[in-house]
């Protein structure tokens, strides 16, 4: 229903800065709310950050106050901002999109993008 690619991911240092980015198409119509997700090798996959579509943000308390989340509607692209990165932010970060009437199940995701933070 909904094509999610994301770019931006790589090797940074603690205390850089990355922006992900995420491409949408197909039926962006349907789609309720955005979000970014990560998984870290052994953990669960979690939340970090997500905008709906009347433009409200929530993020995770471990990113709150370094990571931003936005969107171009123009071009149907979503971003993460992430500043003063940790080595605990070493993950894959994926793009997902709800068009599920029910909050919280995104059913269309990227094919993820590989973040490292280390030294």
């Amino acid at each position: 229903q909904v094509q999610l690619v994301e770019s931006g991911g790589g090797l940074v240092q603690p205390g850089g800065s990355l922006r992900l980015s995420c491409a949408a198409s197909g039926r962006i119509f349907r789609v309720y709310d955005m979000g970014w997700y990560r998984q870290a090798p052994g953990k669960q996959r979690e939340l970090v950050a997500r905008i709906t579509r009347g433009g409200s943000t929530n993020y995770a308390d471990s990113v709150e106050g370094r990571f931003t989340i936005s969107r171009d509607t123009s071009n149907n692209t979503l971003y993460l901002q992430m500043n003063s990165l940790k080595p605990e932010d070493t993950a894959v970060y994926y793009c997902a999109a709800r068009t599920s009437t029910i909050a919280g199940r995104y059913d269309n995701w990227g094919q993820g993008t590989q973040v490292t933070v280390s030294s």
